[in-house]
């Protein structure tokens, strides 16, 4: 019997370092043959949104105000120590001068690997999101039973 070689995130962090490792367990997964799935859940949403940067995106008032404040994958601060801001824009300055690649290229990478993208229904219900807000990659609109369909006999980590 083989083993299944599948790996499941959940993404619920918007934070510019969680993110990073998302994409770079994804991409590296799916690059030695591994199916993948992401999930991406409340704050994890912003980074596969279609708007780029801070755009009032969802239904109504609070979701619209959330979506500016948020700002996309671009704006997303780092977990800590994000000094007001600066540090992504110090950390992709590393990157690219290690030749690292960044989370906007981990993405990138990831839609052109055919990685599994799905959307939580209950996090856009609330945010007021609809599926046209994210990239075309997104495969569906899921629940939390459908994920755990999805991502049965392998691996799930939660970022």
């Amino acid at each position: 019997m083989s083993e299944t070689k599948k790996l499941s995130i959940i993404a619920f962090s918007g934070d510019f370092d969680k993110l990073t490792a998302v994409f770079t367990l994804a991409t590296g997964a799916a690059a030695v043959g591994y199916e993948v799935n992401l999930f991406f859940t409340f704050w994890g949403l912003d980074a596969i949104k279609v708007k780029k940067g801070r755009s009032p995106v969802g239904q109504g008032f609070l979701p619209k105000l959330f979506g500016v404040m948020m700002g996309g994958l671009k704006a997303a601060p780092v977990s800590r120590l994000n000094f007001v801001g600066i540090s992504p824009k110090i950390f992709r300055y590393l990157m690219r001068k290690k030749n690292v690649a960044t989370p906007e290229e981990l993405l990138e990478a990831a839609r052109q690997l055919g990685i599994n993208f799905y959307a939580c229904e209950m996090a856009m219900h609330i945010l007021g999101l609809q599926k046209s807000d994210f990239i075309p990659e997104v495969k569906d609109v899921i629940g939390v039973a459908s994920f755990l369909n999805i991502s049965e006999g392998g691996q799930t980590l939660f970022i």
